[in-house]
């Protein structure tokens, strides 16, 4: 399963009745923690970065956990750049896989 937008990931909750957990990551173990217990449920989630975890781990190492947490566990997954500017927005999609590219460029703001 690619990383999805939180556009369809909110519309099928919606439809569904349920709600979407969105949390705050910035190492592998934060990560691992969250979508195994995700999992254990089958819950979609969002993963959200802020400015000041890029700052602690890298951009590039958190966008590979994110996409590592979904080859692992099949849940969709948003990933959130919190506060992210649009220049941040524009790299990490060019650097991201090819499904990352897909949802970030869908999620990301106008120019």
């Amino acid at each position: 399963m690619p990383l999805v937008t939180t556009t369809e990931m909110f519309k099928k909750a919606y439809d569904g009745g349920y709600a979407v957990g969105a949390f705050n990551v910035n190492n592998m173990e934060i990560v691992q923690g969250i979508t195994e217990a995700a999992k254990e449920v089958n819950a979609p989630l969002i993963l959200q970065v802020s400015k000041g975890a890029r700052a602690y781990a890298n951009h590039t190492y958190l966008v590979k956990l994110v996409e590592a947490a979904i080859i692992e566990t099949g849940l969709p997954i948003a990933l959130h750049l919190r506060l992210a500017c649009p220049s941040l927005c524009t790299w990490i999609t060019a650097t991201a896989s090819r499904s990352a590219r897909a949802a970030l460029t869908a999620a990301s703001p106008p120019s």
